[in-house]
């Protein structure tokens, strides 16, 4: 794929993605938590002192990690989409890392969130804020491995 697909003539692309995407945040979330509620453990439960901080850098290493990786976290994975950069390949480290920051950024601000939130409901190709900075979006994992 040299392009991203068109969503008027390729709409199977996006189709039902926004809500793809609720979910793979919701079992990102939890995935999260259960790896900072083991680091909790481990530490003595010293870790409940910069519980915070230990989620936030916790879910900031597991989205880069995962969507350098996969180019999708393990909850995409789970809903069935995959991010894709402008050019319709997959996501490379500098691009992973930059999704990553402009997410933790977007959910450090909630009016950027909410901004965010808004354009994947309402743009032609479902994508946030910082999918729209960054010329990113996602898609049906199944489509994209059919292209």
């Amino acid at each position: 794929m040299r392009h991203l697909p068109d969503p008027d003539r390729q709409p199977h692309f996006y189709n039902g993605v926004p809500g793809k995407r609720l979910v793979a945040w919701i079992v990102d979330s939890v995935l999260i938590f259960a790896l900072c509620a083991v680091i909790v453990v481990l530490s003595g439960f010293v870790g409940l002192l910069i519980w915070p901080l230990l989620y936030l850098t916790i879910g900031f290493v597991y989205r880069y990690v995962t969507l350098a990786n996969g180019s999708a976290t393990w909850g995409m994975r789970f809903a069935g989409v995959e991010m894709r950069a402008q050019d319709g390949s997959r996501f490379d480290n500098s691009l992973a890392f930059m999704h990553t920051a402009g997410y933790s950024l977007s959910m450090a601000v909630p009016i950027l969130q909410v901004v965010s939130i808004a354009m994947m409901l309402t743009t032609a190709r479902g994508q946030g804020l910082t999918d729209s900075l960054l010329g990113t979006v996602a898609m049906n994992r199944r489509a994209a491995q059919i292209s």
